[in-house]
């Protein structure tokens, strides 16, 4: 059932009309907090949050990346990845910019680390996206997916489109890192059909570095697990969460929400501003699947 943001999550959105600056100096205006994400991002009139996808404009947050398409693909399925659904079908990918995490290692990072005026983009309406994906029936496309960047720093073109898509009798994907509010995850639960989320390791503490919080994605995982198909992926960053026990401690947590759910644990490569240490061992990304497997059914490797 669709549950928009309440209003107790709005009103506490809001904070005052005056801020001050990090040197001190007094600003004056509406200033207005980010309900998304647990960043909750204080932003005053003109302000983008740390994701730079959503922005303060008259007290109001808005998205500002709402339909600035930065990249549009025919995939495979088996790209986003998912693994058990519709095999060997392919799907409409598209993205913005923007991202509520700072992974060092991002491979996306042009886009999700960019900004509406340092990326290029062009406008498209949910319907012209909605249109587009019908048209490509043909080729095999089963729907769209929202990949990329992190597609919930602009969820209301998510859901917008979705709803259309669903409309047209196809099938809607979520790639995400799955650090969003679960009101959020509400809005959007009746027109997602599967989800890939990111769960980057098994500890606050490398979460933390990653600008993010565990419990926030375990959270996610556990609502988004009861509504639709997902698929979990984990990338092993050497020296980062590549020990056996996290990764059991992992597994045995991704068991205990269901046992069915699929795992990837997928090989890092030096990319964007952790150039600094060399591809993780094949050897490891193996270890670490057996090691997951010893709770899970489905585990597989990537970029292997």
């Amino acid at each position: 059932m669709k549950t928009e943001i309440s209003k107790e999550e709005i009103s506490k959105t809001e904070i005052s009309k005056e801020e001050i600056s990090s040197n001190g100096r007094k600003i004056v205006g509406t200033a207005a907090a980010c309900p998304v994400c647990p960043h909750h991002c204080r932003l005053m009139d003109g302000q983008y949050g740390r994701c730079g996808a959503r922005k303060n404009e008259n007290g109001k947050i808005i998205c500002d990346n709402y339909g600035k398409v930065t990249a549009l693909a025919l995939d495979p399925i088996e790209k986003k990845p998912l693994r058990y659904f519709f095999p060997g079908s392919m799907i409409l990918s598209v993205g913005s910019y923007g991202c509520n995490l700072s992974c060092p290692f991002c491979q996306n990072h042009e886009i999700s680390m960019a900004r509406s005026e340092n990326t290029g983009w062009r406008m498209m309406r949910p319907e012209e996206l909605a249109d587009l994906a019908e048209d490509c029936r043909g080729r095999g496309n089963i729907g769209v997916a929202f990949t990329y960047n992190e597609p919930l720093a602009g969820y209301e073109f998510v859901r917008d489109t979705a709803r259309l898509v669903h409309e047209r009798g196809m099938k809607n994907v979520l790639v995400t890192n799955g650090t969003a509010k679960l009101p959020v995850l509400e809005e959007l639960l009746p027109y997602i059909d599967a989800m890939n989320i990111d769960l980057k390791g098994f500890t606050e503490e490398y979460y933390r570095k990653l600008g993010g919080s565990l419990e926030t994605v375990k959270e996610f995982i556990r609502r988004a697990a009861k509504e639709c198909h997902v698929e979990l992926t984990t990338l092993i960053v050497p020296g980062e969460n590549d020990s056996a026990e996290e990764m059991e401690r992992e597994a045995e947590w991704i068991a205990s929400v269901d046992s069915e759910i699929v795992l990837h644990v997928t090989r890092f490569f030096p990319r964007y501003r952790m150039t600094d240490r060399k591809a993780t061992d094949v050897e490891e990304v193996y270890r670490l699947r057996d090691a997951a497997g010893k709770y899970l059914k489905y585990v597989y490797t990537g970029n292997c």
